[in-house]
């Protein structure tokens, strides 16, 4: 299959720049996997919609604010000629390596190279808070930083950085975006970007769900580089993920172990959540799950055989993304990717909001 086998027209007016006003508020659309039909609801009825006894797994990861801005240690000449009028160089970092190394996306990224030195500093201080050594280079913008030991990483980084809100949302980050860019349950840190489908949840809706006899348990995997990353393969066969840490607690491991035995559902909340628990059934190879942690960069395309997911929650995805590839999976081998191409077209018409802060869909 090709790429462009998974387009479609999205109006810009439809690509939500802000989050609901009210968390949970968001609409819903429900498909049937087995027939294709579709049917316009709301999140808040989740709690109705799903059964007794179904497992929904939730990614606890938590979002770092990891845009920060930076100068180079070269002096004001070398700022003066950079692209940027300011000077400022903006470092997404997406994933920890060690203690004090991490990978990031650095902009102007080809005036950025090994051994340079950036200083960040907050804006009212002149002194700089953190310091680091670019160590590593790759194609795409990419580097490898080393920062200078400091006791309170987090801490600076919670003072400094920025939430890093997708390229698609066209404004600087708030202070509301510090809450509404996190999920309710989020408690693991270490994401470059939210678990975006598990933003629609609020503890009353988490406590009805729980009345209900739905059963919750948590996996962690952190968000990392491939989420900005576009496409650049033509064919589905040519694409390759970057790896992401994830973890997978002894109580998920053992409710699932369960679900599976009884016949009962296990829904995901966010392609994050698919994309850990499917690789973890491919790791296990028909044997039951066990708690561990590991890197996955796990592709799931059209034909994708679903050990574990019986149903998924999830937000509305740019077009001929790998994530629109995995619900078109989910949906069905054969005509799974026509069935959501079909409802994205009326979520187009019915003008749901679309991506990270966007509205949902149900499939079942």
């Amino acid at each position: 299959m090709l790429v462009t086998d998974f387009h479609f027209d999205l109006p810009e007016e439809l690509i939500a720049q802000s989050p609901p006003a009210i968390r949970g508020s968001s609409r819903m659309l429900v498909l049937d996997r087995e027939s294709g039909q579709y049917q316009d609801n709301f999140f808040r009825n989740l709690p109705e919609i799903l059964r007794s006894g179904d497992l929904l797994i939730l990614n606890d990861s938590r979002v770092l604010p990891a845009r920060l801005y930076a100068t180079r240690a070269r002096g004001l000449q070398t700022q003066r000629n950079s692209p940027d009028p300011s000077g400022r160089i903006e470092v997404l970092l997406t994933q920890q390596l060690a203690a004090n190394e991490w990978t990031a996306l650095v902009r102007p990224s080809r005036k950025i190279q090994p051994g340079e030195r950036l200083l960040f500093s907050a804006p009212d201080e002149s002194e700089p808070l953190l310091q680091a050594e670019i160590i590593g280079a790759s194609e795409f913008g990419e580097r490898t930083l080393r920062f200078d030991p400091t006791p309170d990483f987090h801490a600076i980084l919670n003072k400094i950085g920025h939430m890093p809100l997708p390229p698609y949302i066209h404004r600087d980050d708030s202070q509301e975006d510090r809450d509404r860019y996190q999920t309710v349950f989020s408690h693991e840190a270490g994401s470059a970007a939210a678990p975006t489908a598990g933003l629609h949840f609020t503890p009353e809706i988490l406590a009805q769900l729980k009345q209900n006899g739905v059963q919750i348990e948590t996996i962690t995997l952190h968000v990392g580089l491939g989420t900005f990353q576009p496409v650049r393969a033509e064919k589905l066969e040519d694409i390759r993920l970057h790896a992401e840490h994830y973890t997978l607690p002894a109580a998920t491991a053992e409710a699932i172990n369960k679900a599976l035995s009884d016949g009962r559902r296990v829904i995901a909340a966010g392609t994050t959540t698919t994309r850990t628990l499917e690789h973890c059934a491919q790791l296990a190879g028909g044997m039951p799950l066990a708690a561990h942690s590991g890197q996955t960069s796990i592709f799931i395309a059209p034909g994708h055989p679903f050990r574990i997911v019986s149903g998924l929650l999830t937000n509305f995805h740019l077009p001929q993304s790998t994530l629109l590839m995995l619900v078109s999976a989910f949906a069905g081998s054969e005509k799974g990717r026509e069935a959501v191409l079909a409802a994205y077209v009326h979520a187009v018409k019915q003008k749901y909001r679309f991506f990270s802060y966007g509205d949902c869909m149900l499939l079942l």
